[in-house]
């Protein structure tokens, strides 16, 4: 037997098997479980595998005679006409006049929540709802498919002022509220019927806010967990909610003390308690609608006093590395949006294309993606005035968004330091069984047409984005199996 034992004088394995390096590829399927580093990494992949796969032109059902949006593509001369062609028709004269004050594009988009259709609103005053599967089967499908080359949505209505905001309704997947910053008036219309009309309009009723600005709404947003209840942010610097149950009118406006605020966004958290609401004058302020109770009511009709305020540029000043690199200042914020994957994770988005992210939990700046300013390609930076609406991934914290170039920034905003964007991102750490990590990067995918809006599938991720040119863009996987060998394949079967 002593053939078979070792000698004392071999070196002893100086490691033990705590310290060994794992095969991080296959522990997932020794321990039956995936971390969340794990997770993280791999979702690098699924980030660089984004490309643009197709593109759908407006369209209308019902003739372009009839189609704000495509009359304005007409109409959009390099030097406006001094008086409307001869011939046009009522319709077409009145928005002729209009045409020259804003410019067209999808200002908003939204998927419901299954999704299954998809609804998008243009300044022009158009709203169409596609079928989702329909526009991802004209692109990924068999080259016979009967979806081939039909980009007409479901349902296509125009209206006579322009549109910036659309919510679908969680507890009634066949309502959709739409908002103009025009108009002080909320439409909602009832896809399921075959109607130009809105099934109900809310107005804003007797006001204590006295301001001679814009009156109209910039965002909604329907309470999860309620029915009847709709909240709008406005341009006059206030909140207004409704309860359809009881009247038209608003019953309940949140304000400020600034008499410069204007908001363009509006959020709540997960348990539909607390109200964001994003200012122009870049300043996001809070509002606790539980009124000292634990249920979710609006309890207290007079006034419901400002829970907190967020000046993000004070925020922004605080990571000294930025601040030796750039000039802060003051920004108008387009968009505020918490992260479905990190409950406590606020993305905000600058006018001059700045990104973050506040963690409300320490009300502090944890992650910032400052892409190139848009003079370095020419630009000019008074014409670069559309609001810009960006959407969350479903998972791994993924945030998308128009840049000012035609693209969209593809990034990541894990809550972890090592997230690119995260403000103490370290590309040197090794994971504890030794390994180096990969560094994590952004993406810019480009596009061709320039981005305004996105919104993201809720299941498997794939982005639609709209442009100015008030087309849809779809951004996702490249499909693995082409036309030739799916035809094979059902040919053979």
């Amino acid at each position: 037997m002593e053939q078979f034992l070792l000698p004392s004088s071999l070196p002893r394995n100086p490691k033990s098997p705590k310290d060994r390096i794992r095969w991080t590829r296959f522990i997932a399927e020794v321990e039956g479980r995936l971390s969340p580093q794990f997770r993280h990494q791999t979702s690098q992949l699924l980030l660089h595998s984004y490309s643009e796969t197709g593109a759908f032109a407006h369209n209308s059902n019902d003739g372009e005679s009839s189609c704000r949006t495509t009359l304005e593509q007409l109409y959009s001369y390099t030097d406006p006409l001094p008086h409307p062609p001869f011939g046009l028709s009522s319709l077409s004269r009145s928005f002729f006049e209009t045409v020259t004050e804003a410019s067209g594009g999808v200002s908003a988009l939204e998927f419901d929540t299954k999704g299954v259709y998809v609804a998008s609103v243009t300044k022009s005053g158009c709203l169409s709802v596609h079928d989702f599967e329909t526009l991802y089967c004209t692109i990924h499908g068999p080259s016979f498919s009967s979806a081939k080359c039909t980009g007409k949505p479901l349902v296509h209505i125009s209206t006579a002022m322009p549109l910036n905001a659309i919510r679908w309704n969680p507890s009634n997947q066949d309502e959709v509220a739409c908002a103009s910053r025009k108009r002080d008036k909320i439409l909602i219309f009832d896809i399921s019927y075959v109607c130009d009309k809105p099934t109900e309009v809310l107005d804003k009723g007797k006001s204590r806010i006295t301001c001679v600005c814009l009156d109209g709404f910039s965002d909604i947003i329907f309470p999860s967990e309620d029915k009847s209840r709709l909240l709008a942010s406005s341009l006059n610097g206030g909140i207004y909610m409704w309860d359809r149950r009881v009247s038209t009118a608003h019953c309940q406006e949140l304000f400020t003390k600034s008499a410069q605020c204007q908001f363009n966004s509006l959020e709540l958290d997960r348990e539909n308690r607390v109200v964001f609401g994003a200012g122009r004058n870049g300043i996001i302020y809070a509002w606790d609608l539980r009124g000292g109770r634990s249920s979710f009511a609006f309890q207290n009709p007079s006034e419901v006093p400002v829970l907190t305020s967020l000046k993000v540029s004070s925020m922004l000043e605080k990571i000294k590395a930025l601040k030796e690199q750039s000039n802060i200042v003051p920004r108008e914020i387009h968009s505020i949006k918490f992260d479905p994957s990190c409950s406590y994770q606020l993305a905000f988005h600058l006018d001059d294309g700045w990104s973050g992210v506040i963690n409300v939990n320490d009300l502090g700046v944890t992650h910032v993606h400052c892409p190139p300013p848009n003079w370095l390609d020419g630009m000019d930076m008074s014409t670069c005035t559309d609001i810009r609406r960006p959407a969350w991934l479903p998972t791994y914290s993924g945030y998308t968004v128009g840049s000012s170039s035609k693209g969209i920034y593809l990034m990541d905003f894990y809550p972890d330091k090592t997230s690119p964007s995260h403000i103490y991102f370290n590309d040197e750490i090794e994971s504890k069984s030794g390994e180096k990590k990969k560094p994590m990067q952004n993406k810019l995918i480009n596009t061709s047409e320039d981005v305004i809006s996105c919104a993201v599938h809720p299941f498997h991720g794939t982005i639609v984005a709209g442009t100015k040119e008030s087309s849809l863009i779809m951004v996702s996987q490249k499909a693995i199996i082409s036309n030739e060998k799916v035809n094979g394949e059902l040919t053979n079967s």
